[in-house]
């Protein structure tokens, strides 16, 4: 915040305020201020234009400012600590300030105590509810100087004696400020486009033409002597003169003051049949007259008030319809910067703001204060879903598939906006990892299962190489020890034919305890068990020990 040396109400004062936006014309702009619209504050900060300031105003101006000045020494004892009137800016925005801290920490804010603020006349406390106006004007006042509280106090003097005083704490509110810097930059938009109205003016019936006075009397051979021709005549042209198609506040007041005028000739009318009525039994010829001059005049009346009604109300729908075409204009410009129709439906109620108004002016400035509102409201909720798109743009890459339904999501808050963006990846990429996870296992455990069948079926085929070889050996060692016995055999029988058949018989008794070598095998394979069965029986041991020789075997040595 920059402080300024200037004095509320000097003109140095005064000429700052005129180059900046002032705390104390926000709540105008927002359309809050029980002392001046929006379309007068417009009409205001583009002519440079301000009200005549009165005698009576100025006394109030100056007694606000010395009760001020009596309750600053009450606030500082509330806060504890010193204040200083200031005026500070901060860019194009400024606040004047009733006193700030010396660390700018807590602002102080004085009201002159009025009915509205007064109430019952209950402590207000953390409870009391402070009026939107104010709670605008110390926001900014927040924004400017960096504050997070302001003590926001009304009191009035009698003289140099208090004479009631209340006070209660504001806090800054984000929500608040954010809609007062929007506000801000819609009203600037207004007065870049702002073409100041013609002057209205006070707004008098125009003069209506005066009518004859009705006049109906008898003579002495009751003969009706009337002037009701003329006055059918004067009728008649007043009549063709009425502005049936009214446009402006002054064309409805004029067609009401006709409407009042048409009303006195009806009565006229009736007064002068009811005075000649009581002079005579019969006047066909009167009673005619007056008859037909009166549906005339009645006629005209009751058109002219079915224009005022149907032309006041058609001038006001044109007004509240214009409030909605501007809006319904406002929502496509702002989808068309968003590149889709991202803007969520923003209600309107233009003819609730407009209900009760009389003047088709005053009707103008609510329908223009509301609309400035909701242009503010749809510009700041734009702003939130651009901000959303650059983060969506920024965070999503290669996801935006998961971003399907980006006009359901896009107009949650920037904060939530980014935590769901940021979760809903991370999920996805926790997903994928997962998923990826559990594939790398699946082909592993497939992998491992058939290297573990591979290595079963090497082993078998091991196994089973292993057990041919010893087969064989077994084979060879059979038919060797064939060979050797037919060998020994044919010894035996040499050796028979030379000895004596004493010798012969010897030789067959311990041939018998001799074991018999076993003739080859068969071509065919033996099984495993007749292997092992046969080596069992050779080398006399038990077959276990065969399995066991078997498997330490080592066939690359095998010839």
């Amino acid at each position: 915040m920059i402080t300024h040396t200037l004095i509320q109400g000097t003109p140095e004062w005064s000429a700052h305020r005129d180059n900046h936006f002032n705390a104390s014309d926000a709540p105008a702009m927002m359309g809050s201020s029980a002392y001046e619209t929006r379309s007068q504050l417009i009409h205001r900060l583009h002519t440079g234009i301000t009200a005549t300031i009165d005698a009576g105003l100025q006394r109030r101006f100056d007694e606000g400012h010395r009760f001020e000045a009596l309750a600053r020494p009450l606030a500082e004892k509330i806060i504890g600590e010193d204040l200083y009137p200031i005026v500070g800016t901060m860019d194009e925005y400024s606040a004047s300030f009733d006193g700030l801290t010396a660390d700018d920490s807590i602002a102080f804010e004085h009201k002159t105590m009025n009915a509205a603020l007064y109430g019952d006349g209950a402590p207000w406390g953390d409870s009391f509810s402070i009026p939107m106006q104010y709670r605008i004007q110390m926001e900014q006042q927040c924004m400017i100087s960096g504050c997070d509280k302001v003590l926001f106090m009304a009191s009035r003097w009698n003289g140099d004696v208090l004479d009631v005083m209340q006070h209660c704490w504001y806090r800054a509110e984000p929500g608040l400020r954010t809609a007062i810097g929007q506000g801000w930059i819609q009203l600037k938009k207004d007065l870049a486009k702002y073409v100041p109205p013609v002057a209205a003016p006070v707004l008098v019936a125009a003069a209506q033409s005066t009518l004859p006075a009705v006049s109906v009397k008898l003579d002495g051979a009751i003969a009706i002597i009337d002037n009701l021709g003329v006055f059918g005549i004067a009728l008649t042209a007043y009549i063709d003169k009425i502005n049936k198609s009214p446009q402006t506040d002054q064309d409805f007041v004029d067609l009401k003051a006709v409407v009042t005028t048409l009303e006195k000739a009806e009565a006229a009318l009736d007064a002068a049949e009811n005075t000649a009525l009581a002079s005579i039994s019969s006047v066909n010829a009167m009673q005619s007259a007056v008859s037909t001059l009166r549906a005339l005049t009645k006629q005209n009346r009751l058109l002219c008030e079915k224009i005022y009604k149907a032309e006041n109300d058609r001038r006001k729908l044109e007004i509240v319809q214009g409030g909605s075409y501007a809006f319904a204009k406002h929502i496509t410009g702002l989808n068309e910067r968003l590149g889709k129709p991202y803007m969520p439906t923003i209600i309107v109620n233009f003819a609730g703001v407009a209900k009760n108004l009389r003047t088709l002016a005053s009707l103008q400035n609510a329908v223009d204060t509301e609309l400035a509102r909701l242009k503010i409201e749809a510009s700041a909720t734009a702003d939130k879903i651009q901000t959303n798109l650059g983060l969506l743009t920024e965070a999503v890459g290669d996801h935006a598939f998961l971003f399907n339904d980006t006009a359901q999501i896009i107009i949650k808050e920037n904060d939530d906006f980014k935590v769901l963006v940021e979760s809903r990846i991370a999920a996805y990429e926790v997903g994928k990892a997962r998923a990826i996870a559990q594939e790398r296992e699946r082909i592993r455990a497939e992998e491992q299962a058939k290297a573990e069948t591979k290595v079963l079926a090497e082993l078998a085929a091991l196994e089973r190489g292993k057990a041919d070889e010893a087969a064989k050996v077994v084979m060879a060692q059979a038919a060797q020890d064939a060979a050797i016995a037919a060998e020994e055999e044919e010894k035996q029988r040499a050796r028979i034919k030379s000895i004596g058949k004493a010798d012969a018989e010897m030789i067959a008794a311990m041939k018998s305890e001799i074991p018999v070598r076993q003739p080859m095998l068969p071509a065919t394979r033996p099984t495993d068990d007749q292997i092992i069965e046969v080596l069992s029986i050779h080398f006399r041991v038990d077959e276990g020990k065969v399995f066991e020789w078997l498997l330490d075997m080592d066939l690359s040595t095998v010839d």
